[in-house]
């Protein structure tokens, strides 16, 4: 089978996005015939040129379906590339007995490698990660009839019409209308547009000095009253509390029980005791 001579790489669109649809365009779509043709020699031998030629065939048909999420505010060459991608994906599980067009059966892989894209880019934090969000996520961005929010009314229709509660709708729409914010503040002297960036008001968790010092304290005061209790038990009543509690790995009650030569039950009520005695001690003044 001779190859066909491609002036670019097929998985990516590169930097002339013009000169690659051009390209794409140049390339002549199969008939049913030399498709079915094709893809037995890929399914039967595992043909790669044969391959090739049916990903080359169908490019157009991703450029196509890339075009129709450009409303998302990404890069139409990266979501060319990650259809490809998908097409790809599809050439490879492609079974010439399904009696249906490649490009038919393609339509799913490619869209889903765009949507998989498009929810790893379109925010900094995710905004869809269920297969039912994902679904809610799509769907809402093509039925939301207006820029604003929705109306009590449209939200109960879109969420008949998607199979959800009213409540994952109004969820979902918040996290369409969220925008990302810088972490640092923004560059500018003038006080008059001055805003206040997270970096201003987000702390980090455990490098409050005044916390710091204050939870230091508590554990010294609740060291200091644990070791005080403990001196007032009786040896056995100590030892029985230090190895069930303060210890690892902690001991069993008939382990205890073996040692000092008394049931197990009489070692967890020397336990119980000891430790009403503790509680006593950590009690508020």
């Amino acid at each position: 089978m001779t190859a066909v001579p491609i002036p670019f790489d097929i998985s990516a669109p590169g930097s002339n996005l013009e000169a690659y649809v051009r390209a794409v365009n140049t390339l002549s779509v199969l008939s049913a015939e030399e498709e079915q043709r094709l893809a037995r020699r890929l399914h039967e031998y595992g043909d790669v040129e044969a391959a090739r030629r049916l990903v080359l065939a169908n490019l157009r048909f991703v450029i196509y379906i890339a075009r129709s999420y450009s409303g998302y505010g990404l890069s139409e060459a990266d979501l060319i590339q990650e259809g490809n991608v998908g097409l790809m994906k599809a050439v490879k599980r492609f079974n010439p007995e399904y009696q249906v067009r490649l490009v038919s059966f393609a339509v799913h892989w490619i869209k889903a490698e765009i949507h998989e894209f498009i929810l790893r880019n379109w925010r900094i934090v995710r905004v869809a990660t269920t297969k039912s969000q994902r679904k809610l996520f799509f769907n809402l961005r093509s039925k939301k009839p207006r820029l604003g929010w929705l109306r009590a009314q449209e939200v109960t229709d879109i969420a008949e019409a998607l199979g959800v509660k009213p409540e994952t709708v109004r969820q979902m729409e918040g996290r369409l209308s969220a925008q990302d914010a810088s972490f640092d503040l923004p560059e500018s002297d003038d006080d008059d547009t001055f805003i206040a960036a997270p970096a201003q008001f987000l702390t980090e968790a455990g490098n409050d000095p005044a916390e710091i010092v204050e939870l230091h304290s508590t554990q010294n005061a609740e060291t200091s009253k644990l070791q005080a209790g403990l001196a007032n038990l009786d040896g056995r009543a100590r030892d029985i509390v230090t190895k069930r509690w303060l210890q690892e790995p902690k001991a069993t009650l008939q382990e205890l029980a073996d040692e000092y030569g008394i049931s197990a039950e009489r070692v967890r009520q020397v336990e119980q005791g000891a430790l009403k005695k503790l509680r006593h001690k950590f009690q508020p003044a």
